[in-house]
């Protein structure tokens, strides 16, 4: 202060007022200058007073800015875009875009390529698409859209409202292109998820040798470890060495986040350690890889010597450390994570307060999920998604649906993600007419394009009943990946389409996508339900031999089931002893079931003794023995089996059916006499019995009881839910119409016997899905064949 008062003792020159300015590091000396400058006549000078204007934004001081630009008669234009940018800069765009639209109107002034860049980038910061997009009006208009800081600001203007096509338009438009153009399309696209795309512009860079720099390689890196493409990073890693970046640290960074992604955190580790002085956002990259590769001791030591070392820890270091994929066992963790959030403010960031609430979702927390996610004083998408998505994956998909609903009256529009996973509940529901009406949303908001999308679509429609609507989207869609096939040969199995899912299968293959394991699993499964045992015998040789996929336990059971079903039981046993692994669970069960179907005592037998060695505590095989004996009217040993698994205090699931009407949906319970329909619904239910025995039916009691998946033998067999479903759709719906039923458990021979009779009498379609696939009842005939 003491110099400022010694130097202008004497009137200053403009290069001492200059250098004063520069040099000085506080608002009240630049206040204190600008009198000066008042009083020695240089408040006209536009050189002093753009230095003044510029080191008021450098000391965050945009209202004296801007309050010495309007004291200024004549400003030019580099003055204005002095203060443009700094707005810009000082998180006020909308003063940037007020002061261009006074530019605008000046007879003496027009804007320049400085104007233009300044004032895109604050109508990105902004968030003011149309804004941004009139400038570009405006700029080509004034024959400044073709230079490099127009066309690079375009560029990031339009990746930041996820225009990524005409980003690309205006970069390949431009006449030329600098590292800075070339960094911002590089960026642009990853910053979209478009990451394949970002590689290949990369590439493209390379091989028309424009100068690289540390930001290029910082920029392509996240792209390379979002795909997990660590030989696509060791190459972008290679170049680095050769043109000298590989020791900037913010490069070093990207590796690190790049081996983590990829799975290799033991060269995460050495590269972090070569970072000279590693900043918060270092930490960050490799804790958040030790945690997503399941090493959660190593991540939690990490950030104990990230607060060791006095470095204040963000938002980004908590989501780091959430075990988000590796949840299982961690629940104290959490909860630990939480408490700290809290001290430190962290939780009202909405990114921990989400990643915390997909946590205890993955664990079935629910409570503790729901309990966050309504405390959190900022939502986002991404918070509404979480917990729709949590709520689905544990089964609780009327909540979901409830909750979407909720959410549909907020400011909030749901993203793709929050699409399909409300259709993923809708598909477990069977809640057709919510998921038309999700499908009527996704035309609004033109979501069809999206793959993931319309393949969650077709996968609703297909687990819904509709296997012909689902046919009609996956037909018309124009891009399909790997998944949609086996979305829709899965569909085609449900239905008992074998002979369609193999079609498919083979189209799938003639265009050249490669199959999964879920691939070959789902067309197993539909030669499973459509007796095609040599075809499936084929496919299953052909995953192993020609595509060297490792059958999982899965694939070993569809096997089994493909030849139990067709009563090939000894070829299944042999298949069986054959196999290179040991044979668990679910292969003994399939062959306990396909004994059941063909009154195997002896082999079942057999089965139930491996089964209870390996999982004795199911009730659902013991029941399926006991069901094995009554159907040979071994009453005795079947009461045995039973009475074992009351003393073991067992319990099953008990059946129910589900029957949705006007968009509402029924539930039945055998017996259930809690509806406010009950009795109309026996009245109908007695009706449709007298009519059905005079045309032949009689009920089949000895085998109700027919495997694992079915309801525990009852007395009166005409009272089981899915009968008194459709009881209440007869009565409640028009002449004529489709009735729709989903089954918990597997339909019993006596529903299914009934159910045709009941499609005859009434001349109803009726479709029932199952545990195990649909079954579409029409005049008398079920389209499986009396084959489920």
């Amino acid at each position: 202060m003491q110099m400022i008062h010694r130097e202008l003792s004497a009137p200053p020159s403009r290069n001492a007022l200059l250098s004063l300015i520069t040099n000085s590091a506080t608002i009240h000396h630049l206040l204190q200058l600008h009198a000066q400058l008042l009083r020695n006549g240089f408040h006209s000078d536009i050189a002093t007073v753009t230095k003044l204007t510029q080191r008021l934004f450098d000391l965050r001081a945009p209202r004296h800015a801007l309050s010495l630009f309007f004291s200024f008669p004549k400003p030019d234009i580099f003055l204005f875009n002095v203060l443009v940018q700094g707005f810009s800069l000082n998180a006020s765009p909308s003063t940037s875009l007020s002061l261009y639209s006074r530019l605008r109107k000046s007879i003496n002034l027009s804007p320049d390529n400085f104007t233009y860049a300044f004032t895109i980038n604050a109508a990105s910061g902004s968030r003011d698409e149309k804004h941004g997009m009139m400038l570009h009006a405006h700029a080509i208009v004034d024959g400044l859209a073709p230079n490099l800081f127009v066309g690079s600001a375009l560029v990031d203007l339009y990746c930041k409202f996820s225009r990524v096509g005409y980003a690309r338009k205006v970069f390949d438009r431009m006449p030329e292109k600098d590292t800075v153009l070339w960094n911002a399309m590089v960026n642009g696209l990853a910053r979209n998820c478009c990451y394949e795309d970002s590689i290949e512009v990369f590439g493209d860079m390379v091989e028309d040798g424009v100068r690289l720099d540390s930001t290029t390689l910082a920029t392509v890196l996240p792209a390379a470890a979002e795909l997990k493409e660590l030989g696509v990073g060791m190459g972008i890693q290679c170049l680095a060495m050769k043109i000298g970046f590989h020791s900037v640290d913010y490069v070093l960074t990207g590796l690190v986040s790049l081996y983590s992604k990829c799975g290799d955190v033991d060269t995460a580790r050495l590269l972090f350690w070569m970072i000279d002085k590693p900043d918060l956002v270092s930490y960050n990259a490799l804790i958040s890889g030790f945690t997503c590769n399941g090493e959660v001791e190593c991540s939690v030591k990490l950030f104990r010597e990230l607060l060791a070392s006095g470095q204040r820890v963000s938002s980004s270091t908590m989501v780091g450390l959430i075990p988000v994929s590796s949840p299982f066992g961690h629940l104290h963790l959490a909860s630990s994570i939480q408490g700290f959030c809290v001290k430190s403010g962290t939780i009202s960031h909405p990114s921990v307060s989400t990643a915390l609430t997909t946590v205890y979702s993955r664990l079935n927390e629910m409570d503790l999920a729901r309990s966050l996610f309504d405390e959190s004083p900022e939502k986002t998408v991404a918070a509404w998604n979480a917990m729709i998505s949590g709520y689905t994956q544990n089964g609780l998909t009327e909540t979901s649906l409830s909750l979407f609903q909720e959410m549909m009256k907020t400011e909030f529009a749901p993203n793709p993600v929050t699409i399909t996973t409300i259709l993923s509940a809708c598909a477990q529901l069977g809640a057709l007419s919510f998921g038309k009406w999700v499908h009527e949303l996704i035309k609004i908001k033109n979501l069809e394009p999206n793959i993931y999308v319309s393949t969650a679509l077709v996968d609703m429609y297909a687990k819904c009943g509709n296997i012909s609507e689902a046919w009609q989207l996956f037909d018309s869609m124009s891009e399909k990946n790997t998944v949609t096939w086996n979305t829709m040969i899965f569909g085609y199995g449900l239905h008992g389409h074998g002979h369609e899912a193999l079609k498919l299968f083979n189209e799938m293959l003639h265009l050249g996508f490669q199959p999964s394991s879920v691939t070959f699993l789902s067309v197993m499964y539909a030669c499973s339900h459509a007796g095609l045992v040599r075809e499936g015998d084929e496919i299953f040789r052909a995953m192993i031999n020609k595509y060297g996929i490792k059958p999982l336990p899965e694939h070993y059971a569809c096997m089994v089931d493909i030849l139990g079903r067709a009563g090939q039981l000894e070829k299944a046993l042999e298949f069986i002893r054959s196999m290179p692994v040991e044979p668990g669970p679910a292969v003994w069960g399939t062959l306990l079931g396909a004994c059941m179907i063909h009154k195997d005592t002896n082999m079942a037998r057999m089965a139930s003794e491996k089964l209870f060695e390996l999982d004795p505590g199911s009730v659902g095989y013991h029941v399926l023995l006991s069901n094995i004996y009554s159907v040979e009217r071994n009453f005795p040993k079947a009461a045995s089996i039973r009475e074992g698994v009351k003393k073991r205090k067992l319990a099953k699931t008990p059946g129910c059916t589900l029957v949705e009407i006007h968009g509402t949906p029924h539930v039945f319970v055998s017996g259930d006499r809690s509806h406010s329909h009950a009795t109309a619904i026996y009245e109908m239910l007695e009706k449709l019995t007298s009519k059905m025995r005079e045309i032949g039916y009689r009920s089949e009691t000895v085998t109700a009881l027919h495997d694992v998946e079915e309801e525990e033998k009852e007395l009166m067999v005409n009272v089981h839910s899915e009968k008194l479903a459709i009881a209440f759709a007869l009565i409640t719906t028009e002449p004529g119409t489709e009735i729709r039923i989903i089954k918990n458990l597997r339909v019993c021979l006596d529903c299914h016997t009934a159910t045709k009779y009941i499609s005859k009498i009434t001349e109803r379609v009726i479709v029932v899905r199952d545990a195990n696939r649909f079954h579409h009842f029409k005049d008398g005939v079920c389209s499986c064949g009396d084959y489920w």
